[in-house]
C-alpha cells in the first residue's frame, strides 16, 4: 500500500465516524453487560471500535 492510499483511507474515515458511533455504543453496552467492565473500560472500547469500524468502512469503500 502507498501512502496515497493510507492518506486517503485516513481522510474517507472522517466522515464514516457519523455511521460508526452507534456501533461503537452497542459493542460497548453489549461488553459491560456481558462481562461486567468498568466505566472506564467500557469508554476505551466504545471508541476503539468505533475508530475500527470507521477505518473498515473507508477501506472498504475505497478498495471495492
Amino acid at each position: 500500500m502507498i501512502p496515497q492510499d493510507i492518506l486517503i483511507i485516513c481522510v474517507m474515515s472522517v466522515p464514516m465516524l457519523i455511521f460508526s458511533v452507534f456501533p461503537g455504543i452497542k459493542i460497548g453496552e453489549y461488553l459491560e453487560e456481558k462481562y461486567n467492565i468498568t466505566e472506564r473500560q467500557k469508554r476505551v472500547a466504545t471508541i476503539v471500535s468505533t475508530l475500527i469500524f470507521a477505518f473498515t468502512l473507508s477501506s472498504l469503500l475505497h478498495f471495492i
